[in-house]
């Protein structure tokens, strides 16, 4: 969509600081971007966080030099552009008046013939010539030997400087270790012991019935899915019924022309199946049952609100025109209840983590140790895997009790994965030229989680997949989980689904693979100010109102996803069979933890009494990521709470302290 120009300095300013939290010289330095190349500050602001996870974190802090090259590079940007269509015009040019030549080479004297006498060449001259000038295959990886480095394998130049960007070697990476975002820093850090503990302090409880992710994909009934969307509506009208203290006489048809007030229950969409939702084309699509299924144009007259398509709202308004829906009223959705346990539950838990009394709960030993981490696993020229390994060697130095990587693993969007055109360390139980991508796994993935697990065999380790792995069979969303025995994981290694509902102890965890933060960023409509104008807190905050892990519908078009680093460079986007949609679904309680790995840039937040997580990708495409580290402190029962015997909130939000840290 075009972007909204502004000609007067002012309302830039004010735009800007909307979007960008600056220095005055910085913003100055904004401004001019915004009028050199008539952008907007919200456009302007989703180029800079491209340009961010182009260069790396360590290279993008918001300074007066770092903005100046941000502006360098999209002015290379629009060069680059318009060489492009000159390029392009010049060559139809050519295509159409030249005069056509012979593809081969006349080898006369001087070669002062060549291209005027048309000679014949012989096979063996063309398939010579060919071989000479055609373009080159992804190079491979040499072979490394059993007692080398993992780094041995060869790097991809073809694809390291296509961004402009010089891919950084892992081993001469930037800062390693050094934490960039810390929630609850009160908190102590946890302390590992001299030695692993004796026996997994982890009891791990899957609340999410793992058998119903079973289904066949790619055999979804129109009818179906239509009824699970139909479904969803009615379900939101009840809960709002049931909040508000509403008759059924107050609920009605948008659709329907009338003069008296009603409430409209549905869901928002675009009146148009190209380009991004705006105030225009927003319309809303009723349930069958209350709206025989029809979409009326919504014209909200509040001063602020955020939609995206996919909400379930309930609005307030007329339809006098029998045109459009007149919103005088958003009505709020009452949210889950938080999860909660009982005191003899959290006692016998405190007990299995060794806290014997009310004073020994702070003590850094008795708090759990849980690292989070996320795909890519290793950098896009090679496939050694070095983050993995040094994300292993941290769990085994901190003595972790659980490690929780989430999907992808193996990344089709990989190239050389992509390719297949790489080699692996030699293995002795391998047959030469004839390993499978099993095999691949289990060399690159499940060895060092093997080697983690014998090194400290009381930790629990859980696998969450993703759309985007090549060992997945299951390639919709929701997502099956992989099978363990296959790929030769070690037993302290849970495999769940995608997404996955687990309790850690009494914490509910709730763990998604989808980025569903950047395509909400990306199709959210923002008019007026918002009540939170952090952005990073105010799309996790849709997935808690909306009860579920992926409530935008339909997806963001995967053509215009980050690009990625195969020869295609098209994203694999989310495959969902909406005939299953209720899996994604949040049905009991509010988790106390979300894990949601996105593209956005990473970090760690309180929403809704929520502890959410990006932990970023392990590894980003030309450099080193980020990952997660937890020190989650025991709940303790007071004398009151034993006595009372009531449910009691877990309240994780104020005891777990959460460090995002460079790999």
């Amino acid at each position: 969509m075009p972007a909204k120009r502004l000609d007067s300095k002012h309302s830039i300013g004010d735009e800007l600081d909307k979007w960008f939290v600056t220095h005055p010289e910085v913003k100055i330095e904004l401004e001019s971007i915004c009028r050199l190349h008539s952008t907007s500050p919200e456009e302007l602001f989703y180029k800079w966080e491209s340009y961010a996870m182009k260069m790396g974190q360590e290279r993008t802090n918001l300074d007066v030099p770092t903005v100046r090259d941000f502006k360098k590079d999209l002015q290379e940007t629009v060069e680059r552009e318009a060489r492009s269509r000159s390029h392009m015009r010049s060559a139809d040019k050519r295509g159409t008046y030249a005069t056509p030549r012979s593809s081969a080479k006349v080898e006369d004297v001087f070669d002062m013939l060549d291209g005027v006498t048309p000679v014949q060449q012989t096979s063996s001259t063309g398939n010579k010539r060919k071989s000479t000038f055609e373009t080159p295959s992804i190079p491979k990886f040499s072979k490394a030997h059993a007692t080398s480095s993992p780094s041995d394998g060869r790097s991809l130049p073809s694809r390291a400087d296509q961004d402009g960007v010089q891919s950084i070697t892992f081993a001469e990476r930037q800062k390693p270790g050094q934490i960039i975002e810390t929630l609850n820093g009160h908190l102590n850090v946890y302390e590992p012991p001299i030695a692993p503990h004796p026996e997994p302090r982890v009891k791990l409880t899957a609340n999410t019935d793992l058998k119903k992710f079973r289904y066949r994909p790619m055999a979804m009934h129109l009818s179906e899915a239509s009824e699970v969307l139909d479904d969803r509506i009615d379900e939101f009208q009840t809960l709002i019924q049931a909040y508000h203290g509403l008759d059924d006489s107050a609920f009605g048809n948008a659709a329907a022309q009338g003069t008296n007030e009603i409430i409209a229950v549905g869901r928002i969409a675009s009146d148009s199946l190209e380009g991004k939702l705006n105030a225009a084309s927003m319309v809303l699509e009723m349930a069958r049952r209350t709206g025989a299924g029809l979409r009326i144009p919504l014209k909200v007259e509040s001063a602020s609100y955020q939609f995206f398509p996919g909400q379930i709202v309930a609005v307030r308004g007329i339809n006098a025109s029998g045109e459009y829906f007149s919103v005088s009223e958003i009505l709020d959705i009452p949210l889950l209840a938080p999860a909660a346990s009982q005191p003899s539950t959290l006692e016998a838990l405190n007990e299995r983590l060794g806290v014997e009394g009310a004073d020994d709960h702070n003590k850094p030993p008795k708090a759990l140790n849980v690292l989070v981490a996320s795909g890519p696993y290793t950098a896009d020229d090679n496939v050694t895997f070095e983050p993995l390994h040094a994300l292993c060697q941290k769990a085994e130095e901190t003595c972790a009790d659980m490690l929780i990587l989430v999907g992808p693993l193996f990344d089709t969007e990989h190239p050389l994965l992509a390719s297949g055109d790489f080699d692996l360390p030699e293995d002795p139980s391998l047959a030469p030229d004839r390993a499978t991508l099993v095999d691949a796994f289990r060399i690159l993935i499940a060895k060092p989680l093997q080697a983690l697990a014998q090194a400290i065999p009381s930790i629990t380790i859980v696998v969450v997949p993703s759309t985007r792995d090549l060992m997945a069979k299951h390639v919709s969303w929701p997502q099956d989980n992989l099978p363990g025995k296959k790929f030769g994981l070690p037993k302290q290694a849970k495999m769940v689904s995608n997404p996955v509902t687990v309790s850690i102890n009494e914490v509910v965890v709730a763990i998604s693979a989808q980025d569903i933060l950047y395509e909400l960023r990306r199709e959210e409509v923002v008019v007026g100010k918002p009540k939170e104008s952090n952005m990073l807190a105010r799309l996790p905050r849709h997935l808690i109102q909306q009860r579920h892990f992926f409530p935008l519908y339909p997806p963001v078009d995967r053509t215009l996803l980050p690009k990625t680093g195969t020869e295609e460079g098209i994203a694999t986007g989310t495959p969902i069979d909406v005939s299953y949609l209720k899996l994604g679904e949040w049905l009991e309680a509010r988790p106390d933890m979300l894990i949601q790995p996105s593209a956005l840039p990473q970090f760690a937040k309180v929403v809704e009494n929520v502890l959410i997580i990006n932990p970023g990708p392990l590894s980003k495409r030309k450099g080193a990521g980020t990952y997660a580290q937890l020190t989650v402190y025991p709940r303790i029962v007071t004398e009151e709470e034993r006595s009372k015997g009531t449910l009691l909130g877990h309240q994780l939000f104020e005891r777990a302290r959460v460090d995002v840290i460079r790999i």
